[in-house]
């Protein structure tokens, strides 16, 4: 059975010819049944609980594959990761074991790949600024994806900490974008062309009313009823005509 670990997905995994699989993949019809995902206690006293996801999907003429996540939002209290998977790939005709890969640097490279992927055919061809809501693992590659389909030159990065922030924009510095880390979000937002989230924020971070029409907003982190990176005004009001769901 293959077995990769994160090194060797980050190496097999262009992000430009991801975005293009992606592309490809969401023409063809897979099974995905409904996600399971089960609450979980919290790994230390005073940290809010986790959640276990399991995601199976499956083409009969292809693979059967599981992704398996935990989400515990505190662990960066302990220098931990709050998203942490694993896939496993199956042959769909037999159910045998094909690979077992690192999910978690596949998670980050594909879910930056479909957020490109929506913004070249969603936001302004001539988008060029790009406010990055969120400093966590997803982030640079939310910001190196994006630049991929549109003329990113400015980057600006916004976190609840902003010492996170601004060591993410220390890290990227010296490349072709001209990064920095803000502490206004409004003025950011604002500011932005392209504003992409990928918070575990349970409160609005992003108010409709900052944002103007054109803009592209890419939200990627709630994934649960009581998560929310906009408020109601960003969903009901700008943005109600094109909203399309992954």
């Amino acid at each position: 059975m293959l077995q990769l670990d994160a090194a060797a997905i980050a190496a097999c995994l262009d992000r430009r010819a991801l975005i293009e699989a992606l592309d490809s993949a969401f023409r063809t019809p897979y099974s995905v049944p409904a996600r399971e995902q089960y609450s979980l206690p919290p790994g230390l006293e005073g940290q809010r609980g986790g959640m276990l996801l399991v995601m199976p999907a499956w083409n009969a003429a292809g693979g059967l594959g599981i992704k398996i996540v935990t989400v515990f939002p505190d662990n960066a209290q302990r220098s931990l990761p709050a998203v942490c998977a694993s896939y496993l790939l199956l042959d769909a005709s037999s159910g045998q074991p094909r690979a077992f890969l690192d999910g978690s640097e596949l998670t980050l490279r594909r879910t930056s790949a479909a957020s490109a992927l929506a913004s070249r055919h969603l936001s302004p061809p001539q988008a060029s600024r790009l406010l990055m809501v969120g400093s966590g693992r997803l982030a640079p590659h939310l910001i190196a994806s994006h630049a991929l389909v549109r003329p990113i030159r400015e980057v600006r990065i916004w976190g609840r900490d902003f010492g996170r922030a601004r060591d993410l924009a220390a890290s990227l510095a010296g490349g072709a974008l001209s990064v920095e880390p803000v502490a206004d979000l409004e003025a950011a937002t604002r500011w932005a062309d392209i504003v992409s989230c990928a918070t575990l924020s349970r409160q609005p971070l992003v108010l409709g009313a900052w944002l103007r029409p054109g803009q592209h907003l890419d939200l990627v982190g709630s994934f649960t009823p009581d998560m929310r990176e906009v408020d109601d005004d960003a969903i009901a009001g700008t943005l109600a005509p094109r909203i399309p769901l992954d």
